[in-house]
């Protein structure tokens, strides 16, 4: 039962229903699932702030899991301006070497990266600590076939590349990607992203 209730609320969260997917869980769930699925709901919703945090709380604090979504977290309050901590970047930048170091995996070692690119990235505006591990993220990604790590790499990395057509092929195949992965909410920043680039006589722009 509790790895029935965990798919469902997988599927759920696929289709951006968060709540709907934590209230799939039984009190047996995995913790790092329950933390997971409300830090992406506070991500994309900017709901649920002490909840994720609770729920992040009570996955073991050495795990990989648990610093790679105290990373986040932190890295959210900054990029939204949501009552950001004093501490927020530097909590971010250790969190992410530590969740790093002890990945379990090349996959998870792969999305490890990719978001701490992404706070050199956005946060300090420094792409070029970012591209090593954009490139390490994207070559684990292909490596292993994880369709929708490379859709959010190159979803990043597409707005640095100066050739239009090349830009705009980046994000097409981030877009059909995540389509191919069936999560709507990635598919829907897929798709605002496209139509922001796109000339404004293609149908890319106009869908």
């Amino acid at each position: 039962m509790v790895a029935d209730n965990t798919y469902i609320a997988r599927r759920l969260q696929q289709l951006g229903e968060w709540d709907a997917a934590l209230d799939a869980l039984g009190p047996d769930a995995d913790p790092e699932v329950r933390a997971d699925i409300a830090v992406e709901r506070w991500f994309f919703r900017m709901e649920g702030h002490d909840d994720a945090e609770k729920a992040v709380a009570a996955v073991d604090q050495d795990s990989p899991i648990a610093h790679l979504l105290n990373a986040r977290m932190a890295y959210s309050r900054l990029l939204f301006r949501r009552d950001p901590r004093p501490d927020d970047r530097e909590v971010s930048e250790a969190s992410y070497r530590a969740a790093a170091a002890a990945a379990r995996s090349e996959t998870e070692r792969g999305w490890i990266e990719f978001h701490w690119a992404v706070l050199h990235d956005n946060i300090d505006d420094d792409f070029a600590t970012a591209a090593p591990l954009y490139d390490s993220a994207l070559a684990i990604a292909l490596a292993t076939g994880d369709g929708l790590l490379e859709s959010i790499v190159i979803r990043h990395t597409a707005q640095r590349e100066e050739d239009a057509d090349k830009r705009i092929g980046m994000f097409r195949r981030s877009l059909h990607l995540r389509g191919a992965a069936g999560i709507r909410p990635q598919v829907l920043a897929a798709q605002a992203a496209l139509a922001y680039t796109s000339p404004r006589t293609t149908p890319s722009a106009q869908t």
